[in-house]
C-alpha cells in the first residue's frame, strides 16, 4: 500500500469531523509564523542575527517561528520582529464572510 501526498492526506483529513474546524482555527497562528520566517529569510536574517538585535536567545525566535509552538506571542514581540527586519506590523480584520470564501 502506497502512502498518500500531502494533499491527498489533507483532503482527507479535513473530511474527518472536527479536523476541519480545528486545521481553520489553527490557520491564523501557522500563516504567521510561516511568514515570519519567510519575511527573515528575504530579509537575509538568521535566527541568531534577530535574536542579537532583539536581545533575546536563538531558542526564543525558534519557538516564535514554530508552528508546534503551544506560546503566543505578544504584539509587542511581532512589531519589534518586524521592525528588525525593515517591517512595520500591520493587524486587519475581515468580516467572517469574506474569510470563508
Amino acid at each position: 500500500m502506497s502512502r498518500p501526498d500531502l494533499k491527498t492526506f489533507k483532503e482527507e483529513a479535513l473530511k474527518k469531523k472536527g479536523v476541519k474546524e480545528q486545521y481553520e482555527d489553527l490557520a491564523p497562528a501557522y500563516e504567521i509564523r510561516k511568514k515570519l520566517i519567510a519575511l527573515r529569510r528575504e530579509a537575509g536574517f538568521t535566527q541568531e542575527e534577530i535574536a542579537v538585535m532583539l536581545n533575546t536567545k536563538r531558542s526564543n525566535i525558534s519557538r516564535l517561528e514554530s508552528v508546534n509552538s503551544g506560546i503566543s506571542p505578544k504584539l509587542s514581540t511581532l512589531t519589534d520582529y518586524a521592525e528588525a527586519i525593515g517591517y512595520k506590523l500591520k493587524i486587519d480584520f475581515i468580516p467572517k464572510a469574506d474569510a470563508e470564501t
